[in-house]
């Protein structure tokens, strides 16, 4: 069951960015996530945790509809963003993935300069502003400027992945978006780069609403404001469903949860 306290994340005066409400989704016939309600709040970083296979990822992608992108993929439940239904017939996905931008798990600059891994995005999002201006903006926001500010031209596949992974960031930022999700954007990273990224995800809050997926708890609690610790179970035919156990601020999971699976996993003994 999900913990109570989930409530507390959101109040009165907080304004709401995304929220679930029973939310399942279905692989074809096989349930893979049941029953996520949670609220996550505008400029804050939310980060799922959990062990694998417990549908963190999932969730996440159900923000931005990449779900829609698995042909045997169906959701049910709520979904809204800023009160609109995701699922409504005038919500245009290609759209909605401009508002709510997706950094993936191994960064995959385009094969093209650093310059149009910036300029692509917002060229054909329709952007007719200086893009000189939109790349160094963008870059600089991403905490990569002062990197590559003299090689624009070069290949953006030529940079280290710490580096990629930053100018995927800024090629997100480049489109304008209201969200950005995270699915384990630092699992591929030198502790270093790492670190760059975190402190990256600190100054971003102040302008962007950000969902993070980690497997790394200690990152979940040095970024995140809020966390969502999810689990798994088995089913009789053996598949697994995933299901959220508890959400809060994430002082709260980490150092006093309400759930026993919560403390059981973030004190080490399972996951």
């Amino acid at each position: 069951m999900v913990s109570q306290s989930s409530n507390n994340v959101a109040n009165a005066s907080s304004e709401l960015a995304l929220q679930t409400e029973n939310l399942k989704v279905f692989y074809g016939s096989n349930l893979a996530v049941r029953d996520v309600t949670l609220d996550i709040q505008k400029n804050r970083v939310v980060a799922f945790i959990g062990p694998s296979g417990c549908g963190k990822s999932t969730v996440l992608r159900c923000f931005n509809r990449m779900n829609d992108l698995i042909p045997s993929a169906r959701v049910e439940g709520k979904i809204t963003f800023h009160g609109t239904d995701l699922h409504a017939p005038s919500v245009d996905p290609v759209q909605l993935r401009r508002r709510i931008g997706m950094v993936f798990q191994k960064p995959n600059p385009f094969p093209k300069s650093i310059y149009e891994n910036i300029a692509f995005g917002a060229r054909i999002n329709g952007y007719t502003g200086d893009m000189d201006e939109l790349v160094e903006q963008s870059l600089r926001k991403a905490a990569i400027w002062d990197e590559v500010k003299d090689k624009l031209q070069e290949s953006g596949l030529a940079l280290s992945g710490g580096q990629q992974q930053r100018l995927c960031i800024a090629r997100a930022i480049a489109i304008a978006p209201e969200v950005i999700l995270m699915d384990e954007p630092c699992s591929a990273l030198d502790p270093i780069s790492t670190l760059r990224v975190e402190e990256l995800i600190h100054e971003l809050k102040q302008q962007y609403t950000i969902v993070i997926v980690t497997h790394n708890m200690q990152q979940a609690s040095r970024v995140s404001d809020c966390t969502a610790f999810y689990n798994a179970e088995a089913t009789e035919t053996g598949n697994k469903v995933g299901y959220l156990v508890e959400y809060d601020e994430t002082t709260t999971i980490f150092h006093n949860p309400a759930e026993k699976e919560t403390q059981d996993y973030v004190s080490g003994r399972f996951g």
